[in-house]
């Protein structure tokens, strides 16, 4: 029984006065400067005035003793976790005395004296960069970054609001790395009750060498990218949890970044690690993801999503709404469902699969996409897009719809042209006669520059053609479309191209460029298949066929098929006539033959038997009907989740354009940005890098990358993300961005 009473854990019993640290743990400030630190009951250390070793000395016991955190004890004695961690630091290398507070200092003379520090505000102000600052006045950049970085909170021997190099000091001592997180157990019970309302709000614990530091240079573009806006507007919030809606997506986010863009890919990031870039003890799992996501899908909102997000896309970059270009889009499906079959260009076969409707800015950028009818047309998929596109664009906005022969129909054209807007496309030959070619006088040397800066040559002629509607509510009306038609040398194809748009608003150069420009459309596909797992199956979800929907009729297939055959059996007994009649017309030397009325009708009978067989079975092929509900066909088939698809097409537009602002954003500050830009934002992104906060700034300083020359192109980067003062969502922390120098080049 004694030895059980000893075992117990004692009473959290604290003095009256008290403030308390942890549970049992708390600290009775004396009026003189002095302290004690009780725990469960007991005085345990205390501190006269003025006493400044015993009293870090006491907050360092805590801390090793596990009586309370390191967060806990810097809140309880007034100063930052890393100064306990440096306290701790300074007892293990030197004892008790390595706490005495000494006047610390640079060993020789700073360079920064107060007329250097002046002048390099004054350049900064004038919108110098950090190089050509630190140049102009004899310092390193270093130096510069440390004058021109915002003001830190009181620590040990600086003033609260002056800089450690202005007062004359040592910058502080390192940061603990990888320090622990938060603890947000509280929290986490809470939420589990349903208590915790929106969700946790991100607290950061100043550390070095986080993983993945380098994804919260995602944080502005994304921004931009109005994802967290648009999810706002359109859902409001999820049901009360620890993950709130703004994290969930920022986490969805930074997954497709780390190329684990499906929910099954948390497996394969370490949750603590994306936990500290998100401010949390640990990032989200897979069962929380699909979770999170299945409660966004049914609340049937994803289309509206995706208009909200064009609809901002339009409001923020109005410039690339000139020309949009409109695909369709097959997305294969492997699994044992029971789907629509349609024809997959990629594999060269049909196959189970799902139809999507992109639109894309004039520079590739995804803009919007839409579930397509299965089996529907380019031609219709555009036509049923009219409106849409006319509500993102605005009533005044007369953009170009830029598509493939896909979309070739007259009816169409007109269609668009009545809707306001004006059309691109190639000619195609749907007449069964040749398009006839035009001479070689009508062709003439034409240039254009394009976006990219580089010139582009061509041989073009400019005229026009008429195109008469042969169907639909728009029979009988003619069109006048300039035509555009391009000879390539030593080629003896001429390629026509189709507009409404007139010369002087786009010259006939300018529609070549922006014709095969088209293909930036097709490099997104392929870029999001490789990396943003764009055709991934992400749920298993599935939804019940519309019965009443008409598809082709396989009756109308098997019928044709043996119109085919009868045709071929007629043809090959038309030829065995042929042959004997030529064989009896033309006897041997000596021989006679006598053709009778009787012989000819034993050489016609295989040839009217083969007639006859044709004419019933074009009979019944025209008795069947081209198509049939779904319910006749199959009543079993059914269709892929489109919400959850449509919300995570949002996630990963949001991801790509990310990386793509970022890359271009290097333009004219690295050398090989045309062809490494990307590489380096993806290594950038995965880099590691020290977090602080002082006062309202979230500093990230990022490690060096691979190469000095990536290094100070980050370096670039960071100054213009840091320029726009973007806020980490949830917090009123403002984003400040650098990069350590590269080993070597200090």
């Amino acid at each position: 029984m004694m030895a059980r009473m000893l075992t117990q854990v004692p009473l959290p019993l604290l003095p009256q006065d008290a403030a308390e640290i942890a549970p049992g743990v708390g600290v009775v400030a004396g009026p003189d400067g002095g302290g004690v630190v009780w725990v469960h009951g007991l005085a345990t250390f205390a501190w006269d005035a003025g006493d400044e070793a015993a009293r870090r000395l006491a907050a360092v016991q805590l801390v090793q003793l596990s009586a309370a955190s390191q967060v806990q004890v810097a809140q309880a004695f007034g100063v930052i976790p890393v100064s306990v961690w440096r306290w701790a630091r300074a007892l293990a290398g030197g004892g008790v005395a390595g706490l005495v507070p000494a006047a610390k200092g640079p060993q020789r003379a700073s360079k920064l004296t107060p007329q250097v520090i002046e002048r390099i505000r004054e350049l900064d102000r004038h919108g110098a960069g950090k190089a050509a600052i630190a140049a102009a006045t004899g310092v390193s950049e270093s130096s510069v970054r440390s004058v021109l970085r915002p003001a830190r909170p009181a620590a040990d021997g600086v003033p609260a609001g002056q800089d450690p190099a202005d007062a004359g000091v040592a910058e502080p001592g390192p940061l603990p790395v990888l320090p622990d997180p938060v603890p947000r157990d509280a929290e986490r019970a809470l939420a589990r009750f349903g208590l915790l309302g929106e969700g946790a709000a991100p607290v950061f614990t100043p550390g070095a060498r986080y993983p993945l530091a380098g994804l919260l240079l995602a944080l502005p573009p994304l921004a931009r990218s109005g994802l967290l806006d648009c999810a706002r507007q359109v859902y409001g919030r999820l049901r009360n949890g620890f993950y709130g809606l703004e994290m969930m997506l920022i986490v969805l986010v930074f997954m497709a970044l780390l190329r684990e863009a499906r929910a099954e890919g948390a497996t394969r990031i370490p949750p603590a690690a994306l936990g500290r870039v998100l401010g949390l003890d640990r990032a989200p799992e897979v069962k929380t993801i699909r979770r999170k996501l299945a409660e966004l899908a049914a609340a049937g909102k994803a289309a509206e999503l995706q208009l909200a997000l064009a609809r901002h896309h339009a409001a923020a970059s109005p410039g690339t709404l000139g020309f949009l270009y409109v695909d369709g889009h097959t997305r294969a499906y492997f699994g044992k469902r029971d789907i629509q079959k349609m024809h997959l260009a990629r594999l060269k076969f049909p196959g189970p699969a799902t139809e999507e409707t992109w639109v894309t800015g004039s520079a590739g950028d995804p803009l919007l996409v839409v579930m397509a009818q299965p089996s529907s047309s380019l031609a219709a998929q555009i036509r049923d897009l009219l409106p849409a596109l006319r509500d993102i664009t605005g009533p005044a906005a007369r953009p170009v719809l830029c598509f493939d022969r896909g979309g070739w129909s007259p009816a169409l054209f007109a269609d668009i042209t009545d809707a306001g807007f004006d059309l691109l496309t190639y000619r195609k030959n749907d007449t069964g006669k040749d398009i006839p070619d035009l001479p070689g006088d009508a062709f003439s040397a034409a240039g254009w520059t394009g976006g990219d800066g580089r010139e582009h040559a061509y041989d073009l002629a400019d005229t026009t053609i008429s195109l008469t509607v042969s169907e639909g509510e728009h029979k009988g009306r003619v069109l006048e479309l300039r035509q555009v038609t391009r000879r390539k040398p030593g080629d003896t194809r001429q390629v026509h191209i189709l507009t409404t748009r007139p010369a002087a608003a786009l010259p006939a150069a300018a529609v070549i460029y922006r014709m095969t420009s088209r293909w930036r459309e097709e490099n997104y596909f392929r870029y999001g298949r490789a990396h943003f797992a764009l055709d991934a199956l992400d749920t298993y979800a599935i939804t019940p066929e519309d019965p009443a929907r008409m598809v082709p009729n396989p009756a109308k297939k098997t019928a044709a098929a043996a119109v085919k055959a009868a045709t071929k059996t007629l043809t090959r007994a038309e030829t065995a006539r042929q042959d004997k009649l030529i064989a009896v017309r033309s006897p041997a030397p000596g021989q006679a033959v006598i053709i009778t009325n009787a012989m000819l009708a034993r050489l016609d009978a295989p040839v009217t038997a083969a007639r006859r067989d044709l004419q019933a079975a074009k009979a019944a092929a025209r008795a069947i009907p081209a198509k049939i509900p779904l319910s006749e066909h199959n009543p079993d088939m059914v269709k892929l989740d489109t919400e959850t698809k449509l919300i995570t097409h949002a996630i990963r537009m949001a991801a790509c354009n990310t990386e793509t602002i970022l890359a271009r954003a290097l333009n004219g500050r690295y050398a090989r940005a045309g062809d490494e830009a990307y590489a380096l934002i993806r290594e950038a992104l995965h880099a590691s890098g020290d977090i602080t906060i002082d006062g309202s700034v979230l500093h990230i300083r990022l490690d060096p990358l691979s190469a000095p020359r990536r290094t100070r192109a980050l370096a670039a980067l960071c100054e213009q993300l840091t320029a726009t003062a973007t806020r980490y969502p949830g917090t009123q922390l403002v984003l400040h961005y650098e990069v350590k120098e590269h080993p070597g080049t200090a």
